[in-house]
């Protein structure tokens, strides 16, 4: 596998979560010098960095090298002290039947649809 970072890749990952260059150093508790050089290029991070880079930015390290063009994540990790009540939620429905389950996707849909018809009168 490549291993090597494509700056222009973690630009546009860390833009679609409109975090400024501090506000991304900041999550990855990085410095902001270091940071920013790996966006200009001047340094790759180790494979286990990109990966934990790939985390916090919701995509794959996949995607940040190159490997693929899909930036969607493939697993998302929710750590109940940062995000206590999106944890209940999410293990609410992986131990919740088949009936509450679907109730919860029925919700989410629902609100997807209300999501859509607010912005689209906005225009």
């Amino acid at each position: 596998m490549n291993t090597v970072l494509i700056p222009e890749r973690l630009i546009k990952s860390r833009k679609l979560l409109g975090l400024n260059k501090a506000e991304a150093a900041r999550l990855l508790n990085l410095s902001k010098m270091g940071y920013g050089r790996y966006e200009s290029g001047e340094r790759s991070p180790s494979f286990q960095t990109i990966v934990f880079i790939a985390q916090k930015f919701g995509t794959t390290a996949e995607y940040l090298t190159g490997k693929t063009d899909v930036p969607d994540a493939q697993v998302i990790t929710i750590e109940r002290e940062e995000e206590p009540d999106l944890f209940a939620l999410a293990n609410a429905f992986r131990r919740g039947d088949s009936s509450f389950q679907k109730r919860i996707i029925k919700y989410y849909q629902e609100l997807q649809d209300l999501t859509q018809k607010d912005t689209s009168s906005i225009c």
